[in-house]
């Protein structure tokens, strides 16, 4: 069995963090275990999510939109994104998870609110499902710790809004 080399970090608690979570439906069966793994960690966490906090948009490719979307709905500690995307025959895969990978760092930055990349890139299903719960663990379980422990950070720094040469048109 391979490993990542990421090793799993005691929890924070989530417990008065507002958290998001955006997850796409493609590849739904990969998916719904990645936001069940999310999901069980943050409550394990003693953190809470509540019906607004949860969307599901049609695809990889739509989760910063989507991030974007949860944003606007009030103030966030951090965004959890869940995705699965699984190479075929062309490299439409790659141009999605670099679309998204840039997309979610870009709105990281633009609103100071930690947007996580919890995206399976798998050659095939088997080795989405090893990620997904299986032999390799639960990335979803795994993005929302790392969000717990982001959220924790941005809010132990001091609350002077970051200036790297633009403003946000979507507030922070």
């Amino acid at each position: 069995m391979a490993s990542s080399g990421y090793q799993t970090p005691e929890p924070n608690s989530a417990t008065g963090l507002r958290l998001g979570i955006v997850h796409a439906h493609w590849n739904e069966p990969i998916t719904s275990k990645l936001l069940e793994g999310a999901k069980k960690v943050i409550d394990e966490a003693g953190g809470s999510l509540a019906e607004d906090q949860i969307i599901q948009v049609p695809g990889s490719f739509e989760l910063p939109m989507g991030a974007r979307i949860l944003l606007g709905r009030g103030k966030f500690d951090a965004i959890i994104c869940l995705g699965c995307l699984i190479k075929g025959e062309t490299e439409h895969d790659t141009y999605i998870a670099q679309a998204v990978a840039e997309g979610l760092t870009i709105l990281s930055l633009q609103t100071n609110t930690p947007c996580l990349f919890g995206v399976i890139t798998a050659l095939n299903a088997d080795q989405a499902n090893a990620r997904a719960g299986g032999e390799h663990g639960n990335k979803g379980s795994e993005t929302a710790l790392a969000a717990i422990q982001m959220a924790h950070l941005k809010n132990s720094q001091p609350s002077t809004k970051p200036s790297i040469g633009f403003k946000s048109p979507i507030g922070g």
